[in-house]
């Protein structure tokens, strides 16, 4: 048996990823630019069976997640990611998966981008493929759009591309250069009834996503700026026109998604009133899910916590900084 345990951090996009140009490869409409966390994360622990499961008349694969056996169509996503990891170390070996996140799951705190990252990286170490982030990056795109980006740490770009070797993620600033966090206000813990998966699927039928993919170019190079300079008062802006243009966008698709949670409503307001009436500087974002990510330099955190702790909608608090790529663990899940 070969095994192989890594973590991986989540991803907040600051520029969205929404919708594709080419589903069976996971292509997007566009760029997007995003913060790896440190303290979102999955860890995984892939082991491969050196013999074929028909052996033994078992399922081709186990795969766990957060303590739930997956069968059936919940697994499949998983299985045809590793079907190409098989594919590429010409092996048709049984996999074992366990998976764990630190973090509430399918919940619009991008649990796929971290669990298909630490899903490729650990599951080609344990077959003996030496790839480059790069590759690894393009990878772990076709298990999830967002998965390239968790292959970097720090601060990252994924460029659209145009085929399977030209989509993938480049770093921008490594972790340390912006002591940027994440707070992330949770309302609501329950799995979304429809996947981002399925809802990139849909954006093309919103009258306003053509719109929203055009007026990215400038976002995309002010958001670049931003960090560059480390200048929030620019970034926040930003990142906040995005989020509601996207969210404009899946609320106006056919079928319409609406993510937001009466909580979704009272923390942007919040955020609003904090920021106006008391200068805090704190901006928000939301991924395809009802939670809410609010942004700020560290010395911010504080306040935006005990203020978050004083609304009646908000179940949870998470707080991350930038932090690294995926990283090889030395203990096992199994």
């Amino acid at each position: 048996m070969r095994k192989c345990t890594v973590r991986a951090g989540s991803n907040i996009a600051f520029i969205k990823y929404w919708g594709v140009a080419d589903p069976a490869l996971n292509l997007p409409l566009s760029n997007s630019i995003s913060m790896t966390l440190a303290d979102a994360y999955t860890v995984t622990t892939v082991a491969w069976e050196e013999r074929p499961a028909q052996a033994r008349g078992e399922a081709p694969d186990e795969i766990v997640l957060d303590g739930v056996r997956l069968e059936g169509e919940a697994a499949q996503r998983i299985v045809a990611h590793l079907d190409r990891l098989r594919a590429l170390a010409q092996v048709d070996w049984r996999a074992r998966v366990v998976s764990q996140n630190n973090f509430p799951a399918a919940a619009g705190i991008a649990s796929s981008a971290s669990g298909f990252a630490a899903l490729t990286v650990a599951g080609c170490r344990a077959l003996g493929l030496e790839l480059s982030p790069t590759r690894l990056s393009a990878l772990a795109r076709r298990g999830s759009g967002s998965a390239c980006r968790s292959i970097f740490g720090g601060f990252v770009e994924w460029e659209q591309g145009h085929d399977d070797t030209t989509s993938v993620a480049r770093p921008l600033f490594p972790a340390e250069h912006w002591d940027l966090h994440d707070v992330v206000a949770v309302v609501s813990r329950a799995a979304k009834a429809v996947s981002s998966a399925g809802g990139h699927q849909v954006a093309a039928t919103s009258p306003f996503n053509a719109a929203r993919i055009a007026s990215l170019p400038p976002l995309l190079a002010t958001v670049r700026d931003a960090i560059a300079a480390r200048d929030i008062s620019r970034l926040g802006p930003a990142i906040e026109q995005d989020a509601l243009a996207m969210h404009g966008v899946m609320m106006t698709s056919h079928p319409s998604l609406l993510y937001w949670q009466p909580g979704t409503v009272e923390v942007l307001h919040a955020v609003r009133r904090w920021r106006q009436e008391e200068g805090l500087a704190v901006y928000f974002t939301i991924d395809a899910g009802p939670n809410v990510h609010l942004i700020c330099e560290q010395d911010q955190v504080g306040p935006v916590v005990q203020r978050l702790q004083q609304l009646a909608s908000v179940q949870q608090i998470l707080v991350s900084g930038p932090g690294p790529g995926p990283v090889e663990l030395d203990e096992h899940l199994f």
